[in-house]
């Protein structure tokens, strides 16, 4: 399909657009919140605690347009640049993950034989495990920190991806135009990557939008727990985590990381039917 059809079914599309335009506003305000707010995400004062929302009405940003959490600390500022550190995340881990996932995934279809055997039955081990259960395991034994957040993540989150990448694999190998390939005297490496890649892309990036959106779920659950991103870095985790005894006195210091949280998968998931509809051959618009 020409890149230019592709654009213009993406803009024709309602689900891509919405979910496209929502995550380009989100990553836009989240990248430059520190050029343009007027707080620090970490400093504390205790007699501005659980302050109520003033809705910009106190001088705009110079005031606090979403309150105050149980240390004074304004949950604007904390929203956005934790925002920003899940985004980050989760944009890393996907990266790593789908990368991995192809390599392998397109290794063990083309090849088979006993090595295919091998990994995917250390998928199938690591398939059976909860990702937040791993990832809570690796934490706990390595402490917490960015890289052993991101490490634990990466290192379950590449299998769905294989095993995606493995099952177009093998529907492509026998097929006359890989047979022409080898007889045009293309090596493994162009048959892998020119030929056998482009067709498993479309899954790819509908998988990755999912896997996006679902790596920002588990990496706000285990920051919650106190095993992600170590404080007092903010993420929407522990800003949860951080107003959850407070929800009936102050539920704004809850409720806006968690519109945010909803906002930012909703977005994901929306560009990822988008992609379907687009690549859909049945789609002739």
């Amino acid at each position: 399909m020409k890149f230019s059809t592709v654009l213009r079914k993406m803009s024709k599309s309602l689900l891509f657009m919405v979910g496209f335009s929502l995550l380009v506003l989100i990553l836009l305000t989240c990248a430059t919140s520190t050029s343009w707010v007027q707080w620090n995400s970490t400093a504390s004062k205790l007699t501005e605690r659980l302050k109520a929302p003033d809705w910009f009405m106190n001088g705009g940003l110079s005031g606090h347009p979403l309150g105050t959490d149980p240390l004074g600390r304004d949950v604007l500022t904390r929203l956005l640049e934790g925002g920003w550190t899940s985004l980050q995340i989760a944009f890393i881990v996907t990266l790593i993950s789908m990368s991995i996932g192809a390599f392998v995934g397109l290794i063990t279809g083309y090849f088979g034989g006993v090595f295919d055997m091998v990994v995917m039955r250390i998928c199938d081990v690591l398939l059976s495990i909860p990702n937040i259960m791993f990832a809570l395991c690796v934490v706990a034994i390595l402490g917490s920190s960015m890289f052993n957040l991101i490490l634990s993540l990466t290192a379950i989150g590449w299998v769905s991806t294989s095993r995606l990448v493995r099952s177009v694999a093998l529907n492509n190998k026998h097929k006359e135009y890989i047979a022409a390939s080898k007889v045009l005297g293309a090596g493994t490496g162009r048959i892998l990557w020119k030929e056998m890649f482009p067709n498993a892309l479309t899954q790819l990036m509908i998988s990755a939008s999912a896997y996006f959106g679902g790596t920002i779920l588990v990496e706000t659950n285990l920051s919650y727990l106190g095993m992600g991103v170590p404080v007092p870095q903010p993420s929407w985790g522990n800003l949860i985590s951080d107003g959850r005894n407070y929800l009936a006195a102050a539920p704004w210091v809850v409720m806006a990381p968690g519109i945010a949280l909803m906002l930012t998968v909703l977005a994901f998931n929306f560009i990822g039917d988008g992609i379907r509809d687009v690549f859909d051959p049945r789609n002739k618009n």
